[in-house]
């Protein structure tokens, strides 16, 4: 069955990546489905994220947002043909291979349109998984905008994509630690997207500092026309980052696909009931982000849950994600812009959790992993797996953030954030009316 080949099952993604596997044959079929699913994913990055942010922010911080989800898409790219992709799934030898894969893929070394990566080529899975690292590093952009300086996100960003996502993808989906030790479930990356991105944002925003206007003039978002469609592509692209990552066109990807349907609507609507009893009016902002929240939850699971779990899932996002932008984050002070920390990160610690919960057979999952025979078991081994990777990210976050600061520094000048960084860091401006 080719099920056992493919992420987040039992056998680890890195085998997938050795082509000399005799069994290995090329799927046209699945090679056209995942060349799509890249393009989907692509698509997430820019234009979804771009516009998403950029609606959420003041008028004179559009171009800025814009610039910095572009800017750092095209270095995530291009570090993860460098060493990203190597890093993550280069293979386990040596002293620290449960921690990061081997070099030797490096620049794709030894990688021809030839070689195989189950029933795909080996440079679709390449092209596929460099989406997810760009989409990643994108998603921190949204928690350090209209204060910080250019090229401190693009330094910190670099450094965390080699320090963290790369060597966490390794340890998840590559054989590595977290996946051998703690058998969790992270279909299509709860954990090394959406967690891992979550605590790099807010790292980021602690170290800048909050920005000078907040709590002394109105910051609502200036354009959500912009924000709904980006989290339409959001939504649209998500169907090719969950089914997509089967790495095959078959009843698994459909499972995925339609539960990446389900779950958003789930949270969507719930997020729009509970604005609608609190605040008493239901928001077009509040609609938008509770669909992301349930992507978001919906993530590590999308493959093992049944339809009702999965809508199950959409609903405790859509609570808890709304209390992130609410509640935790005036409980933690710390000025998270776009509330990256509220919905990737509570969402994806929300639905990683409860993947252990809706696995369960008798709940219509597809049953445990590994050693794994209970829910209990299954849900302590997405919980420690969890922790371990806040703690990486949070590491190599700090020393990502610490280095741009000693190079270039991270914060523009005061007078520069009140001009706006369209101006101040780019010298245009979104608008000229």
């Amino acid at each position: 069955m080719k099920r056992s080949l493919k992420i987040g099952t039992v056998l680890p993604l890195y085998l997938l990546t050795q082509s000399a596997l005799a069994e290995d044959t090329l799927s046209q079929t699945d090679n056209g489905f995942i060349l799509m699913s890249a393009m989907l994913v692509l698509l997430m990055s820019i234009p979804g994220i771009g516009l998403f942010y950029s609606g959420l922010t003041r008028a004179k911080n559009v171009l800025s947002t814009i610039e910095q989800t572009l800017a750092v898409f095209c270095i995530a790219i291009l570090l993860w043909f460098a060493v990203g992709y190597s890093i993550a799934f280069g293979g386990t030898d040596g002293a620290l291979g449960s921690f990061f894969g081997e070099l030797s893929k490096s620049f794709l070394a030894k990688i021809t349109p030839d070689s195989l990566s189950g029933s795909i080529s080996e440079l679709t899975f390449v092209i596929f998984q460099g989406a997810f690292c760009a989409i990643s590093s994108c998603l921190v952009v949204g928690a350090t905008v209209e204060r910080v300086k250019f090229s401190a996100v693009l330094i910190a960003l670099s450094i965390w994509i080699v320090l963290s996502y790369a060597p966490l993808a390794h340890q998840v989906w590559g054989g590595g630690f977290i996946d051998t030790v703690f058998m969790s479930y992270d279909f299509a990356g709860g954990t090394v997207v959406h967690i891992n991105a979550a605590v790099c944002g807010i790292t980021g925003a602690f170290m800048l500092g909050r920005r000078n206007d907040l709590g002394k003039v109105v910051m609502t978002p200036h354009n959500l026309g912009f924000t709904y469609i980006g989290a339409c592509l959001l939504w649209i692209g998500w169907l090719g980052f969950n089914a997509g990552s089967e790495l095959c066109a078959d009843g698994v990807s459909a499972l995925a696909f339609i539960n990446t349907v389900l779950c958003p609507a789930a949270a969507a609507l719930t997020w729009m009931i509970c604005e609608w009893i609190i605040f008493k009016k239901p928001s077009t902002l509040g609609t938008a982000s509770g669909v992301i929240a349930g992507l978001v939850g919906i993530t590590p699971a999308c493959a093992f849950v049944s339809p009702a779990g999965a809508i199950v899932i959409g609903i405790a996002c859509g609570i808890i994600c709304l209390w992130g932008v609410h509640g935790f984050k005036r409980l933690l002070k710390i000025d998270d812009s776009l509330d990256v920390f509220g919905i990737h990160g509570l969402g994806a610690i929300c639905g990683g959790i409860l993947t252990g919960v809706f696995c369960a057979p008798e709940l219509g999952g597809a049953g445990f992993k590994g050693e794994w025979t209970s829910i209990l078991g299954q849900t302590y081994g997405q919980t420690v797996s969890i922790l371990i990777s806040i703690v990486w990210s949070f590491v190599a976050s700090v020393i990502a953030f610490y280095v741009a600061k000693k190079l270039v520094g991270l914060r523009v000048s005061s007078d520069e954030e009140s001009e706006g960084l369209d101006l101040a860091s780019h010298g245009e401006r979104g608008y000229n009316l």
